[in-house]
């Protein structure tokens, strides 16, 4: 999945104003702020199987790059990261899309169950309370524990753990809402497939693939060897180490 772009360029667009998902900064510990448009992602523009691989693809290229990013800028080990979830938007027929939520936080609860230390709720309407008891049973009992619902944007309560410069733009109260996104510049908004988080993302996608293309296959083959019928160990031992060194002759390594 890591190692295989998502193409044609506007498949990957598509997905990335459907299924929102960035980093916006880093908490005053030095962990990665994820925001996530839970309440305004579609979910309709791709089929499920590019969701969870656009998914897993951010998820490996948090372990695999940014967490050691994180621990290199800080100075100190960072394993963990948390997740600000923005509920602006959200209506029951959310739950239509309660396959590809489910197949998404199994994948999470299942190979990254440690990652993320707090999930923060904000901008949650009325319908959130519906949503929460039909999608709750389906997690585990570790990631509930982790979700905190936070009053209003958030933004009061976040300050504490991270910087102005780090809230999503959803948590600001001065700032359009994540309804209100696309009005933004590239900077404010981590949503868009043009933020540096993105292109930084794809851009390391396309180098694995190009990793992988450059790499030969290694020649399979058989050898044919004849011995003496009385034949002793150490006799065949050099034959197969002259046998073994004329193949590697051949390949040139």
């Amino acid at each position: 999945f890591l190692q295989k772009p998502i193409v044609p360029q506007e498949l990957y667009r598509g997905i990335r104003d459907s299924q929102l998902i960035g980093m916006s900064g880093y908490t005053f510990e030095g962990l990665p702020v994820f925001a996530v448009g839970v309440g305004l992602s579609t979910l309709d523009r791709a089929s499920v199987h590019y969701y969870v691989q656009s998914h897993i693809q951010i998820n490996e290229f948090r372990d695999r790059v940014v967490l050691p990013d994180a621990t290199k800028k800080h100075g100190k080990h960072v394993s963990k990261c948390v997740k600000i979830l923005d509920m602006t938007g959200l209506k029951l027929s959310a739950l239509s899309r309660i396959k590809i939520m489910t197949i998404i936080s199994s994948i999470d609860d299942l190979n990254y169950p440690e990652i993320t230390q707090t999930y923060y709720i904000v901008n949650a309407p009325y319908v959130f309370s519906a949503c929460w008891k039909a999608v709750k049973p389906l997690l585990q009992e570790r990631t509930k524990k982790k979700v905190k619902v936070l009053s209003g944007c958030g933004q009061d309560d976040l300050l504490k753990i991270m910087d102005y410069s780090s809230l999503p733009h959803f948590c600001r109260k001065n700032s359009p809402g994540s309804g209100s996104s696309k009005k933004l510049g590239t900077a404010e908004n981590c949503f868009s497939v043009d933020h540096p988080f993105h292109q930084q993302l794809y851009d390391h996608i396309k180098h694995q693939a190009s990793l992988r293309q450059s790499v030969q296959p290694v020649k399979q083959g058989s050898i044919h060897v004849t011995l003496p019928e009385m034949a002793s160990e150490e006799d065949i031992a050099k034959t197969l180490e002259t046998e073994l060194e004329k193949i590697k002759g051949l390949d040139g390594v």
